[in-house]
This record gives structure tokens, C-alpha cells and sequence, in this order.
């Protein structure tokens, strides 16, 4: 399926280190979400972000302590921000119009170093190396910058994955792109045997019914095999049919074979995929051959099965319910927990997937709010199973897991609704890095936010130098 790579086009645009702005709301209750915060820039001396429609609310363990917000051209109205990936000082931030790099030597003055302007849904992020890699769900007229959005029952429509050079934090360069089946929705980094090859696991929805690019019946995934030092020879190596004895009811939310998301712990031997219908977990101790351990369904409970995280031990997973896709207002007086919530999983000696019990943020959003489960990553506290996490407009909320059956809140902060009413809006990923949760709000720009609580304290003396929140390594705290 890998069609020879066009001359890249690309448009990058260095920026002055972008205004960070500061705010902290007089009040930690969801209620205080009629106050007004002052913003103040610091740095550069250019224009901060109003924050004033922001009514911001927060427990008294987590506050926002630092805001990039978006600058020209990733400020227009569907100019999303996306997914997050860290490296060293560096933040990683994936946008509808390309990527942002953050230097984050000083968490409490982030700037911005580089914008890169390169078109394509979602363009998720990940790093390794002196590589970064962005995922394409959107068909393109063809692999470069410079691409236009395409019919996706074109002949030359291209969707995939883009590869750039980072060796310089300030300059990065388009390098190749891997055309993949139904193009790349996220993706997922696992190590290779040795240490000049890794491999990407490519999720993505479909098929499309007379796409050639996206051809029935998609019970794949796709993985591209990279060697580090010449990366412009990246191709699909194999394309395993892990879903096959899938069932697919037409009645489902959202009827699609493929996967949405796929996190892997390498250093277990094991990957937990988030397919749409069903969740998933496979055996990945062959990075090239993954092998399905098992398949579970909750038509009762869950939706879109959108994500998934595993406990530091591997003997658990979270899994997470998009319902609504992220779009719609589910966090309201429904009365129903397990909607658009987490459900956590142990995981039997015998690799079975055990359902336990579930998450849901615990306070009432308007109907004016998007919010549903969405991104985030562990953080690492030795002895004890936490989470941050992303819920849209819903906020980003830090849960205690380690009681599998009764999951409790430890934190929280929130803005309250957009003032243009029910849109796409609020925090798409949280994860936490070295001693502070980055969020990457949708069209707020970069959130730091500091969490103070007994229970999450010994995280901050555990230092990562690179992070992909879905290709997790143990920090020890089995």
C-alpha cells in the first residue's frame, strides 16, 4: 500500500517565545466557576491570551500554574490542539494545523520554539530519538505540508504517517511519510529487538466501501517498522488481522472495524487496544507478530472503547468510554456512572481480563459542555495505582485506582463552557512529566498545572527523559 514519497513541501515557522500566562481561581469549588481570573503575561512582553471568559475552578491540591496559548496560524477556529509527547526539556504538542514545540526547562515559564505548519486530522504526536512522528486520519491530496484535504475515494488520496527530524528543537524537517490502510488515527511507538529499529502500531477506524485505501473488511492494524538512522526507508512490514473473529453490529454508536487506540508495555510483553466496540489484549513479546489474548465487550456499559492505560504492575488496565466521540454533553445529571467513564480491569495470572470497577468525574457539567473520558497517563507513585486524565471541557482529573472496585477523585481543575455554546473545546490530553501535569486544551494552547497532595508527592522525585504515553515503561512501582 506504500505509494512512492512525493517531494515534501514545508512550511515552518519560527516564533518568538510565545507569552505564558498565569491564573488561579479564588475559589476550589465547581460553584466558583463564575469567577473571573486575571491574566498576566510574562517573557516577551507580546500579547497574552484573554483568560477572562475562563471561569476557571480547581481543588485546593491542583492549580494551573502556567498557559501557552495558541499562536498564528494554530489560533483559527478549527485549528484543534491534540495529543502530547515529551522529551528532555521539550514538550510536544500535535495540532489539526501541525505541531508546536515547548521548551519546558522552566515549567512555570514554558515557551514556545517552533510551530510547524502541516495540515491533517489529528496529527498525533510521539518522539523518539531525534524523530518525531504524527499520525494522518484525514484523506490528503498527497504525503506533504502542503496538501489540501482529498476525496477519499480518490485514486492518489494519501493518509498515513509523517517522520521529522528534531534533532534541532527549533528547526525540525520533514524527513518521509508511510502511507498506511484507513491512515493512522494515533499510533503507538514499540521498541524494536535492537536498538536501531522500532515499530509503530497504526490504529484507525473504517473501512470505507469502495476505497481502495480503505478496503473492507480493515480487521487490522498496520505496523511500520522504522530504523533510526535512515528513517526515510520506513515502510509496513505486516498488517495482522487481530480483530478477524470480530462481530461487528451496524447498531453500535460507532460500527468500525480497526482500532482506536492501542498502548503497549513492552517490558510485560503486553499490549491493551481500545477498539471501538470492544477492548482488547494482546501479546506484543514479538513486536512484528502481536497475538490476541482475548476480546471483551461491554454493550451495556460502554460506547466507543477509546483508550487504554495500564497500573504500573501490569495486572490492571483502564480503559476509556469516548460516548458521544467527544462531542456531546455527558457528563450531566444522567445518573448514569459508567457512561463516558473509565472501567478498570484486572488482569488474571492467566492473562484474563477481569472487569472491576469505574471512574467518572464527579461533578455535573452544563449542557453548553463537551466532556467525556479522553487521554491522560499514570503517575508514578510507588505502591499505588494514580491517574491524570483528560475529560474535555469536563477538565483534567487526578483518580486513585488502587481499589479496583471504588476509584476516588484526588484532584481536579476545570475552565467552565465556551461562550459560543456546545462545541468541541477543553482538555484533549493530561499527562503528568516530571513533576507537573502538561494539558493540551483544544483551543486554549498548553495548560501546566502542579498537584500538592500527600498521595501524589513521591511522584516528584521519579525523572523521565522521554515519555509517550501510550508506549509505557515501569518506574518501579510494582
Amino acid at each position: 500500500m506504500k505509494r512512492p514519497i512525493a517531494a515534501a513541501v514545508l512550511a515552518v515557522v519560527l516564533i518568538p517565545a510565545a507569552a505564558c500566562t498565569t491564573a488561579e481561581s479564588p475559589s476550589p469549588t465547581r460553584s466558583a466557576l463564575s469567577a473571573k481570573p486575571t491574566a498576566t503575561g510574562t517573557g516577551t512582553g507580546t500579547t497574552v491570551s484573554d483568560l477572562s471568559e475562563d471561569a476557571i475552578g480547581h481543588s485546593p491540591n491542583m492549580k494551573v500554574i502556567a498557559n501557552v496559548p495558541p499562536q498564528a496560524p494554530f489560533n483559527g477556529p478549527e485549528a484543534w490542539g491534540t495529543d502530547l509527547a515529551f522529551q528532555g526539556d521539550y514538550a510536544f504538542v500535535g495540532n489539526y494545523e501541525g505541531f508546536t514545540v515547548h521548551d519546558i526547562g522552566d515549567p512555570t515559564h514554558p515557551k514556545a520554539v517552533a510551530q510547524v505548519e502541516c495540515p491533517g486530522g489529528q496529527n498525533d504526536v510521539s518522539v523518539s530519538g531525534d524523530l518525531l512522528f504524527l499520525s494522518i486520519d484525514e484523506p490528503r491530496s498527497d504525503d506533504t505540508c502542503a496538501s489540501t484535504p482529498a476525496d477519499p475515494l480518490s485514486d492518489s488520496e494519501w493518509e498515513g504517517i509523517r517522520i521529522f527530524d528534531i534533532a534541532d528543537k527549533t528547526h525540525p524537517k520533514y524527513v518521509s511519510a508511510v502511507r498506511t490502510e484507513c491512515g493512522s488515527h494515533t499510533h503507538t511507538i514499540v521498541p524494536g529487538k535492537d536498538a536501531g529499529t522500532l515499530y509503530l502500531y497504526v490504529a484507525s477506524p473504517g473501512p470505507i466501501p469502495g476505497s481502495k485505501g480503505c478496503p473492507e473488511p480493515h480487521e487490522n492494524i498496520s505496523i511500520v517498522e522504522v530504523p533510526m538512522k535512515e528513517p526515510a526507508s520506513a515502510r509496513v512490514v505486516a498488517k495482522p488481522e487481530i480483530l478477524k473473529d470480530r462481530v461487528i453490529d451496524e447498531n453500535e454508536d460507532f460500527p468500525s472495524a480497526g482500532c482506536h487506540d492501542i498502548t503497549v508495555y513492552p517490558e510485560k510483553g503486553l499490549a491493551a487496544g481500545a477498539c471501538f466496540g470492544d477492548g482488547i489484549l494482546m501479546d506484543v513479546s514479538d513486536p512484528v507478530k502481536p497475538r490476541l489474548l482475548q476480546l471483551v465487550s461491554d454493550k451495556e456499559n460502554f460506547s466507543i472503547w477509546h483508550s487504554a492505560t495500564f497500573n504500573d504492575a501490569g495486572t490492571k488496565v483502564v480503559f476509556s468510554d469516548e460516548l458521544g466521540g467527544g462531542l456531546a454533553a455527558t457528563c450531566g445529571a444522567s445518573g448514569e456512572p459508567t457512561k463516558g467513564a473509565d472501567a478498570v480491569y484486572e488482569i488474571t495470572p492467566g492473562h484474563e481480563l477481569v472487569r472491576r470497577g469505574y471512574f467518572k468525574i464527579p461533578r455535573i457539567q452544563t449542557a453548553d459542555e463537551n466532556c467525556v473520558a479522553h487521554n491522560g497517563s499514570l503517575i508514578p507513585v510507588p505502591g499505588r495505582d494514580i491517574m491524570v486524565q483528560a475529560w474535555y471541557m469536563g477538565g483534567v482529573s487526578v483518580f486513585d485506582f488502587t481499589d479496583s472496585d471504588n476509584p476516588k477523585e484526588i484532584a481536579y481543575f476545570e475552565r467552565g463552557p465556551l461562550r459560543r455554546g456546545l462545541q468541541l473545546g477543553g482538555s484533549w490530553s493530561a499527562y503528568y512529566y516530571n513533576g507537573y501535569i502538561y494539558s493540551s486544551d483544544i483551543t486554549k494552547g498548553l495548560d501546566v498545572l502542579r498537584v500538592d497532595d500527600p498521595l501524589t508527592d513521591p511522584a516528584k522525585s521519579v525523572r523521565m527523559t522521554e515519555l509517550n504515553a501510550q508506549s509505557q515503561h515501569s518506574y518501579g512501582g510494582a
